[in-house]
């Protein structure tokens, strides 16, 4: 483990990671498999959630257990985050939700914003950027610079996939935030893919578009 990035290391994730890069598994057990993912990672990546005490009855008698505290909002940069949030919001269904959609010029390789919907964000509010693929992190970068300008202060990102490069890029801008991988890849082909990688994970999530 680097000091910039959590990977995440768990048999089931690898087990499931393996057959979500096989290139012949079909794209709803691929979805199954991306929300499955996720919800394994969250357990380490929430771990630092606060709790407060609340008083409830049991069907034996009363006690005190506890609840979250903190405030939570979870943004997916579209299309491919969009397979990762129904894990967070079925683990907690009281997260405040945002969307960043980006595409990719796939001559200079740069995100270009397409939808920017995002609630008030409060500065103690846990963020979660979510997006299975960082390569060069640009899109990264991109979704971070519009979700601190809403006034969030602590900002986790959480993906799958990633790479050195990506990880350096996004900490050379945004050293506070917080980067969780389950699989770190060898690097970038000469079209900014990574490799080994998982192909493009919104064509296999949702299937190609036209």
């Amino acid at each position: 483990m680097d000091n910039t990035y959590f990977l995440i290391k768990h048999p089931l994730i690898d087990h499931k990671m393996t057959i979500l890069r096989e290139k012949d598994t079909a794209n709803n057990y691929f979805r199954t498999l991306v929300k499955e993912i996720t919800t394994l990672m969250m357990f380490q990546a929430t771990h630092h959630l606060e709790l407060q005490k609340k008083g409830i009855v049991t069907p034996v008698e009363g006690m005190v257990g506890h609840t979250l505290a903190t405030d939570v909002m979870v943004i997916p940069i579209l299309r491919a985050g969009l397979g990762m949030l129904d894990a967070f919001t079925d683990m907690i269904p009281s997260a405040g939700v945002g969307h960043i959609g980006l595409a990719r010029n796939e001559e200079t390789l740069q995100p270009k914003a397409y939808i920017v919907k995002l609630p008030k964000i409060n500065p103690e509010t846990q963020v979660f950027i979510l997006d299975p693929m960082l390569a060069t992190g640009g899109s990264l970068n991109y979704a971070i610079d519009k979700v601190k300008e809403k006034g969030a202060k602590n900002i986790i990102y959480l993906g799958l996939v990633g790479v050195l490069e990506g990880i350096q890029a996004v900490h050379e801008k945004h050293p506070d935030v917080k980067i969780f991988l389950a699989a770190l890849d060898r690097g970038l082909n000469q079209h900014g893919f990574i490799v080994p990688g998982l192909g493009d994970c919104g064509d296999r999530l949702y299937g190609k578009e036209d």
